[in-house]
């Protein structure tokens, strides 16, 4: 059974086919159009789908085997502000630096030998994400409880969700991630907000969360708040600047706005070849609708010609079969006027005192003479005419006056025909054989 043919798609519909397939990474144009075809063409919900099924949530179409996405963490051309803190000033703030020196050391050095055995003994439970979105969620709504709901608008999805989307955009995305203990109020005022809302997407949470854990363990970060402004670069998704500890407001900005300056080239740079990625998925699209196009033409050509010509080679069998069946029919006719003529009794004289002589007029004006016995049956006349090659396949024997068509073959009222002294034949008669093929 052959399988139904797809429709063709809309403009509209071709490109949300390449965004999603750029922005899924699929390599199969099948597979996106059915997960499209699946959501009813909506992008943004056939992504969060795929996306949810790259975090290993259920998909309610594909099963979910994926990893997550992954940053390019390795390059040495990042950009760091790291923060540092107050040193001590005067003799006094010296002295007590010096003094409270060698306890630090050995509460830090003591607590990571803690941290490291009880990694052994009790596996740390963060390393096992298990609901990312939630992680994110939750954050957001502590946040909101500490400084309350004017802050930048949070990515609600994962860090994968974000740093796919933000590959596919081609902007910069900021990330934050903070301790429980760390403060993050600079970002809640008016001038932050906007530049943030405006200018790039800003994703956060907690290090004591899973999904906020698991970024830390890729990032790598020393203090907190930690900020790290992420793009593609070099078709790769990576950390271009790095912000670590409680900086003030116009510094940040400051920060920021070096760190994007710095890399806008390569942002655009990455903008005009994904246009020009899409540009030139969509002309091969084009070219492939048009070979396609012209291929179902073409075979639309040889079937409507295979299609006559079957017809006539049907026609042409037609009349073969047609000459063939004739030509049967006529050597079969022969065979039985053959077969007739051979047990047709002999002839009786002229002088014989019972015999009948008959002159039979055939449809063709032609006259036929013979002598019968007048206790022969009138089928042996209708045999003597069928023999004959002049008479019709089909023909009736009349008597002239009378006029009167003569019983010649058997019927279910007379199965066996009467004698020609029964039928009232004189000892001479004439006969007429009328035709009855064209009847």
């Amino acid at each position: 059974m052959a399988a139904p043919e797809e429709q063709e798609l809309s403009q509209a519909q071709t490109e949300k086919l390449l965004q999603f397939q750029d922005l899924t990474g699929l390599e199969s144009m099948d597979q996106c159009r059915r997960t499209l075809e699946q959501h009813n063409w909506n992008i943004e919900a056939a992504v969060q789908d795929r996306l949810n099924e790259q975090e290993g949530v259920p998909s309610v179409f594909n099963p979910p085997p994926s990893r997550p996405l992954q940053v390019n963490t390795a390059d040495h051309r990042v950009y760091s502000y790291i923060v540092s803190r107050p040193q001590p000033r005067g003799l006094i703030g010296w002295s007590y630096y010096m003094i409270m020196l060698p306890f630090r050391l050995t509460y830090y050095t003591l607590l990571d030998i803690f941290r490291f055995a009880l990694r052994w003994v009790r596996p740390d439970p963060r390393g096992r994400v298990t609901d990312p979105v939630g992680d994110v969620v939750s954050f957001i709504h502590s946040f909101e409880e500490k400084y309350g709901r004017s802050h930048p608008v949070f990515y609600q999805g994962t860090y994968s969700q974000v740093v796919l989307g933000t590959s596919f955009l081609s902007r910069f995305i900021l990330m934050m991630l903070l301790f429980p203990s760390s403060s993050s109020s600079t970002l809640c005022t008016e001038e932050v907000l906007t530049f943030l809302n405006t200018r790039m997407l800003f994703w956060a949470c907690s290090t004591s969360r899973p999904e906020g854990y698991r970024v830390s363990q890729a990032l790598r970060e020393n203090t907190y708040p930690f900020l790290a402004m992420i793009m593609l670069k070099d078709r790769k998704m990576t950390v271009v600047g790095r912000l670590e500890g409680l900086i003030q407001s116009e510094d940040l900005l400051n920060q920021l706005t070096f760190i994007m300056e710095a890399n806008q080239t390569y942002l655009m740079s990455e903008r005009l070849e994904r246009e020009e990625r899409n540009q030139t998925q969509v002309l091969r699209a084009q070219q492939d609708e048009a070979y396609l196009e012209s291929l179902r033409a073409d075979q639309e050509k040889d079937r409507r010609k295979r299609e006559e010509q079957e017809k006539v080679q049907a026609e042409e069998e037609k009349v073969r079969q047609t000459v063939l069946a004739e030509e049967r029919r006529r050597r079969t006719l022969e065979e039985e006027k053959e077969l007739k003529s051979e047990c047709l009794p002999p002839e009786p004289p002229a002088d014989d005192p019972d015999s009948v002589k008959i002159v039979f007029k055939l449809p063709n004006d032609t006259r036929v003479e013979r002598r019968f016995l007048f206790q022969e049956s009138l089928t042996v006349i209708y045999d003597f005419l069928f023999s004959l090659k002049e008479t019709p396949e089909k023909f009736q024997i009349v008597t002239n006056f009378p006029r009167r068509v003569l019983p010649c073959l058997p019927t279910e009222e007379q199965p066996n025909p009467p004698s020609l002294k029964e039928a009232g034949l004189s000892r001479s008669e004439v006969l007429f054989v009328q035709d009855l093929t064209e009847d």
